[in-house]
């Protein structure tokens, strides 16, 4: 008999869900495009599941040129229009424009730090991941002091739909927090 792989069980049995939890959530990311891609997807996410997000990955990567911040740092007042009308992502202005806006941003961090990664960085006591050891759901965190700390800076340096929740699950699917529950077959 197979013995039952335990997972977090905010991912349910969706087969997108289940294989975004093994594959990719809480796994340490120090790639300047996937932190990008994160950035993004988490700033779409905003009022909505993460599974309606997951969902129009494919649709998010066509339409923000692979995640690549250069190209999406030029897209102009036209593409947010032709993005409007475009069934691959949700279509909110107010996002569309945050996220060209977010890589504008995103460029001058890795200029000043040398990558986006290395800014980050800089909000934690040199120890990657952070691991929390919660038993259920309910004991996972919405919010911690380097995401209040990061959000705050981001915001104060121009950047939109990133506040301290939308940083935390940032930091969660990069890898920068470990929340899977102890008893996850992912747990570091």
């Amino acid at each position: 008999m197979e013995k039952e792989v335990v997972r977090c069980p905010w991912c349910g049995s969706d087969p997108v869900y289940v294989r975004y939890h093994d594959e990719e959530w809480g796994r340490h990311v120090t790639d300047d495009r996937t932190l990008f891609e994160f950035l993004v997807l988490e700033g779409a996410q905003a009022g909505l599941s993460w599974i309606s997000i997951l969902r129009r990955r494919e649709g998010y990567r066509k339409a923000f040129h692979e995640f690549d911040v250069a190209k999406v740092a030029a897209m102009t007042g036209e593409d947010v229009e032709r993005l409007m009308g475009y069934d691959g992502i949700i279509r909110n202005r107010r996002k569309i424009s945050s996220t060209i806006t977010n890589a504008q941003l995103f460029i001058g961090i890795q200029h000043e730090f040398g990558s986006f990664y290395k800014y980050l960085c800089t909000f934690f006591d040199c120890q990657l991941p952070v691991v929390n050891h919660p038993q259920t759901l309910a004991e996972i965190p919405v919010t911690s002091p380097e995401s209040d700390a990061i959000a705050k800076d981001m915001y104060r340096r121009g950047f939109r739909f990133f506040g301290s929740t939308i940083c935390y699950a940032f930091l969660q699917a990069t890898g920068f927090v470990d929340d899977h529950i102890t008893s996850c077959h992912c747990k570091s």
